[in-house]
């Protein structure tokens, strides 16, 4: 007669489970605390059980194949209006009618590019997400709410490099590029295509500077102090990343890139302070 009663309670029961189930999930998700022990003696663990390192080469593996599977789904879904894309990235050039193609596969390249571009922006969020979970074990509680809550201010941070790019830089960039010395420049798909996406994805990612600066600070990782004592290594290291990430040598596309990094650089030693002041 219990278990009768047992089975009906949990039928009836069922809907109710089923409607809090993400909610419980997520509150052990958040509350669950990780191990405490010093880094040599984790060392030492792994060392002697090897299994362990697998463990997480594994788990690790798991996340990125999750996180490929979403890219590509997005991607796929923003092939459906890549064209619109690609019409509104030619703008600032005088509309798509300007580009000048001159091999035959250019331009399916060009709208592919502008497809993995759109595909990596919606899936961002859950990219992060993915990311999260696989540091997650390692974290304590405050720490994983406070990068829990930091993904979809990162997401925007993202979305809002991209609109800097288009609506700052290029406008700015592009008359000086495609008249430089009196020569008119056709552009052709494949080559604005690449420089703009390229722009586009690096300062989103650039962006993220200092959200990732004010979480570590806030994690007690990084200080205001020994970043503004590194300012000229930083400088450095932004030449660097403008070198790599730039599609040609030019000084002026260097320049494009390295001054928001720099600017960005010092706004996240400011935001390291004021995470500092709210620690302490």
């Amino acid at each position: 007669m219990r278990r009768l009663l047992n089975l009906l309670w949990r039928i009836l029961t069922a809907p109710l489970r089923v409607i809090f189930w993400p909610s419980r999930k997520i509150r052990d998700f958040i509350n669950f605390e990780p191990e405490e022990a010093p880094t040599s003696e984790l060392f030492a663990r792994t060392m002697e059980n090897p299994k362990v390192l697998f463990e997480h080469i594994f788990a690790l593996r798991k996340h990125l194949f999750r996180a490929l599977i979403a890219l590509f789904i997005t991607t796929g879904i923003s092939f459906t209006f890549a064209g619109k894309i690609l019409n509104f990235l030619a703008l600032p050039i005088g509309g798509i009618e300007s580009l000048q193609a001159i091999e035959v596969t250019e331009s399916i390249g060009a709208f592919m590019r502008v497809s993995l571009l759109s595909g990596i922006a919606l899936a961002f969020p859950y990219i992060l997400f993915e990311t999260f979970t696989f540091i997650n074990p390692g974290l304590k509680r405050r720490e994983r709410i406070f990068v829990l809550v930091s993904i979809p201010f990162a997401a925007i941070l993202f979305l809002g490099g991209f609109a800097f790019a288009y609506f700052i830089m290029l406008p700015t960039a592009l008359p000086f590029l495609l008249d430089f010395m009196g020569i008119k420049t056709i552009p052709r798909p494949s080559n604005y295509i690449r420089f703009v996406t390229n722009l586009m994805f690096w300062i989103g990612m650039a962006f993220q500077f200092p959200l990732v600066i004010y979480i570590l600070a806030s994690l007690g990782i990084v200080n205001a102090r020994s970043l503004l004592r590194g300012w000229r290594i930083a400088i450095v290291g932004i030449a660097v990343m403008a070198a790599v990430i730039t599609p040609t040598i030019d000084p002026v596309n260097m320049a494009l890139v390295m001054l928001p990094m720099i600017v960005l650089y010092f706004v996240s030693i400011v935001l390291a302070g004021i995470a500092h002041i709210r620690r302490g």
